[in-house]
């Protein structure tokens, strides 16, 4: 990025791309719920960064600076698919059904992949049903993986913010989840009220 910045350099530019244009795709894709957005708005991200990298400041880190860039985009996409009314999920739907071939033998049977698949499709309309300010902690905590020092610094509040704002996240996942108890009768350990909404983000 510092070569970016100074010298406008094409393949250091490539080179971040290809180191980001997935977790980026990935980020997008759970904030909309559409994959064509996500690839778009991806697109945009990079366009963004190249805009704004006199800006960059070497002693931030640079997955901050390009986070907060691609949150702007999904923010911004989601106030006009608001007044638009649209949501998809059809193109996640597609993405689990190669996740789940992709699988290795030794996991459950045919029954327990359709199980799982639906329990994920689940997982993902509950996940746009949140407020995207809930949304962006879950997805950066649970799929992207961030700690919340790491989150705070993104999305530019308190660590404080961050936990109490998961808190409420995963409380109202284990609201619109708790029905997947009755679908499971047999598995109360696993898929109790408690954990249900970690377990379930997994998928």
């Amino acid at each position: 990025m510092w070569r970016v910045k100074l010298e406008g350099d094409p393949q250091a530019f490539a080179d971040l791309m290809k180191r980001w244009q997935k977790p980026m795709q990935n980020l997008c894709v759970r904030m909309t719920g559409d994959l064509h957005k996500a690839e778009d708005i991806t697109q945009g991200v990079f366009v963004r960064l190249y805009s704004a990298r006199a800006g960059w400041e070497p002693e931030s880190k640079f997955s901050t600076f390009l986070w907060r860039i691609a949150l702007n985009l999904c923010h911004d996409e989601l106030r006009k698919s608001k007044r638009r009314g649209e949501c998809s999920l059809e193109e996640l739907e597609e993405d689990n059904d190669i996740q789940l071939h992709s699988m290795p033998s030794t996991e459950p049977g045919p029954d327990a992949l359709v199980q799982r698949q639906e329990m994920a499709g689940e997982v993902r309309q509950a996940l746009l049903k949140l407020a995207a300010h809930y949304r962006e902690v879950v997805v950066l905590r649970h799929y992207e993986h961030l700690q919340f020092n790491e989150i705070a610094d993104v999305l530019g509040i308190p660590e404080g913010t961050a936990k109490s704002r998961m808190s409420e996240a995963l409380n109202q996942l284990n609201r619109l989840l708790k029905h997947l108890d009755e679908k499971n009768p047999d598995d109360k350990k696993s898929w109790t009220p408690k954990n249900q909404p970690r377990e379930l983000l997994a998928l």
